[in-house]
């Protein structure tokens, strides 16, 4: 029995095929969309390139780039196909083909919903590759004279002002670190070479940050070192007081900013993805139709079309046969006396066959 048969008259099928060309049309332009979103979503991760470990965080935008790209194509052919299919003499030249197209459709709008799941499933990965980017940038910050890491202090005093943050985690991790260049420190002073000799790998470690980390909103100046020392600075107590510092970690304010983007990035997806499963259900309705009033004859006739011809069960079945009958076919029989190449051969026998022959006649 067909799933979800509808009749269709001729009036019908000419306005489905109509409707249609003009729907693949607009799936066209969402294929743009999809392109411009992964390309917008690779650019944005690019920026913060420098402050991300290598990883698998390109798969969404290439997924969404890719996708992009084969909507626009199968989307222009689709509309070629529903626009001849007004016309029976002219659908009989993609009778053939719109079978095995309805199958590349179903299997890209597939590749749709699962570019949308990957952008609400890859936080973790994004989690991963920012604390281990952003640790290695802190952990740089102060090489500002070793050729590959000179950049990244510019980049990580640029990433804490522009997403008003502050270390990996938070402040803290500043404290962990020398983000001070050696070049800045004097050899001379008898702080120095005391602090320098207090920790067992010989870094300046101090309770401060740098300037990009003071919150420029705040009344009071910005109490950039000695944090945790109250008697540095007049009427401050670092346990009670609200500082004027980011307290936000880079890492947390980067992951809220790219999973904002992926989560609307997502939503676009899920609403393309309906929108062209939509589609795909039509093309499947007119391609039975325009089959079915073919096999009748009467082109002005009604026709039944359908989404599929048998059962979900009796369709899976026939499938999963297909699937066998095609893997059989590619197994080498070890039935005994089947590998004889001779064993099927015909054999004639000339001791019983009765040849007429003439006589030559003798010469004269």
């Amino acid at each position: 029995m067909a799933v979800l048969k509808v009749k269709f008259t001729k009036t019908k099928r000419d306005k489905l095929a109509q409707i249609l060309w003009i729907l693949n049309w607009v799936s066209v332009v969402s294929g743009i969309i999809l392109f411009s979103l992964g390309l917008f979503l690779k650019i944005e991760i690019k920026k913060r390139n420098e402050v991300m470990a290598k990883g698998d965080i390109n798969s969404v935008p290439n997924m969404l780039i890719s996708v992009g790209v084969i909507a626009c194509i199968i989307n222009f052919l689709g509309g070629k196909i529903c626009y001849d299919c007004s016309d029976a003499n002219k659908f009989s030249r993609w009778k053939l083909v719109m079978l095995p197209y309805i199958v590349c459709t179903f299997c890209f709008t597939f590749c749709i919903l699962v570019g949308a799941l990957m952008c609400y499933t890859m936080r973790n990965e994004l989690e991963e590759s920012l604390y281990l980017g952003l640790r290695d940038a802190i952990k740089f910050y102060k090489d500002t004279d070793i050729p590959g890491r000179c950049f990244l202090k510019k980049t990580v005093d640029l990433l804490q002002i522009g997403f008003r943050c502050c270390g990996n985690n938070g402040f803290r991790d500043w404290f962990e670190i020398q983000w001070v260049s050696p070049r800045y420190l004097n050899m001379a002073s008898k702080e120095v070479l005391d602090r320098l000799k207090s920790n067992v790998d010989g870094k300046f470690l101090v309770d401060g940050v740098p300037f990009s980390c003071c919150n420029p909103s705040s009344p009071r100046p910005c109490i950039q070192y000695q944090l945790t020392n109250n008697s540095a600075h007049y009427n401050y107590d670092f346990l009670t007081e609200e500082l004027n510092i980011w307290m936000k970690g880079c890492r947390e304010a980067l992951l809220d900013y790219y999973t904002g983007i992926m989560r609307s990035i997502g939503i676009a997806a899920l609403l393309i993805w309906l929108f062209e499963l939509s589609v795909l259900i039509g093309v499947r309705y007119l391609q039975t139709a325009m089959k079915n009033v073919l096999l009748l004859g009467d082109l002005e006739g009604e026709s039944d079309g359908w989404l599929l011809e048998n059962s979900f069960v009796e369709t899976a079945k026939y499938n999963i046969n297909i699937i066998k009958n095609l893997s059989k076919a590619n197994q080498i029989s070890t039935v005994s006396g089947m590998n004889d190449p001779n064993i099927n051969v015909q054999t004639t026998d000339c001791d019983k066959t009765n040849i007429t022959t003439k006589a030559i006649p003798a010469a004269r």
